[in-house]
C-alpha cells in the first residue's frame, strides 16, 4: 500500500511560480511511474506531466510543455513539479499519482494504482 500526500499549493499571483511536491509512503517508490494531474471546477481531471521510475524520461501535456517541469528524488521518496509564469487558467486542484511498474502511456490516460488528496493552487489575476 502507498500513501500519497500532495503539498506545496497556494494562492499565488499570475506570472509566479510554485512548486508541489507529492511524498509517498512505502517501498519501492522507484518501481512506480509517477505523474501529476489536475483538475478545475467544472472540469475533468487533466493529465499534466508524467515521469518515468528512473527519471531519465518526462512527459507533458502540451498546455504546460516549457512552462512546468516534473522531476523526482528516489531516494526521498518525492516526486515534484516546479510550475513557473503561472495562469488564471492554471488555477485547479493538482494530484499526483502513482502506476506501478506502470508505462507513461498508461498513466497519461489515468491509469494509476494509488493517488493523492490533492492540492489547490489558486493563480489570481
Amino acid at each position: 500500500q502507498v500513501q500519497l500526500v500532495e503539498s506545496g499549493g497556494g494562492l499565488v499571483q499570475a506570472g509566479g511560480s510554485l512548486r508541489l511536491s507529492c511524498a509517498a509512503s512505502g517501498r519501492h517508490f522507484s518501481n512506480y511511474v509517477m505523474g501529476w494531474f489536475r483538475q478545475a471546477p467544472g472540469k475533468e481531471r487533466e493529465f499534466v506531466a508524467a515521469i518515468s521510475r528512473s527519471g531519465r524520461i518526462t512527459y507533458y501535456a502540451d498546455s504546460v510543455k516549457g512552462q512546468f517541469t516534473i522531476s523526482r528524488d528516489n531516494a526521498k521518496n518525492t516526486v515534484y513539479l516546479q510550475m513557473n509564469s503561472l495562469k488564471p487558467e492554471d488555477t485547479a486542484v493538482y494530484y499526483c499519482a502513482a502506476d506501478y511498474l506502470g508505462s507513461a502511456t498508461g498513466i497519461r490516460a489515468g491509469k494509476a494504482d494509488y493517488w493523492g488528496q490533492g492540492t489547490q493552487v489558486t493563480v489570481s489575476s
